[in-house]
């Protein structure tokens, strides 16, 4: 059973940064996973933010393209998303996800809260 503990979230005036941290146990091929990072603002859907899969390929939503940047360190089991110039409108809950079977990320963290003030 693969467990995924999120951290690095937190307060944060608009224009600043935040680097969150997706640490993985439990799994014996987490180097081979795709994973992600998902967000879910108060009143909305749950929207992908970043992802990476099996092949190393990357790919980002518009909305924080050229903002923000995922990557994993397979040697430390560890998922990562650095936050730049962070806005009002990345105020979420953020949760990192991995293993995709039946289409669907099957193994989620608890989330860590980003708060981006104006």
């Amino acid at each position: 059973q693969v467990q995924l503990v999120e951290s690095g979230g937190g307060s944060v005036q608009a224009g600043g940064s935040l680097r969150l941290s997706c640490a993985a146990s439990g799994g014996d091929t987490y180097g081979s996973y795709s994973m992600a990072w998902f967000r879910q603002a108060p009143g909305k859907g749950r929207e992908v933010v970043a992802s990476i899969d099996w092949a190393g390929t990357i790919r980002y939503a518009d909305s924080v393209k050229g903002r923000f940047t995922i990557s994993k360190d397979s040697a430390k089991n560890t998922l990562y998303l650095q936050m730049n110039s962070l806005k009002a409108d990345d105020t979420a809950m953020y949760y990192c996800a991995a293993f995709i079977q039946g289409g669907e990320y099957k193994y989620w963290g608890q989330g860590t809260q980003v708060t981006v003030s104006s």
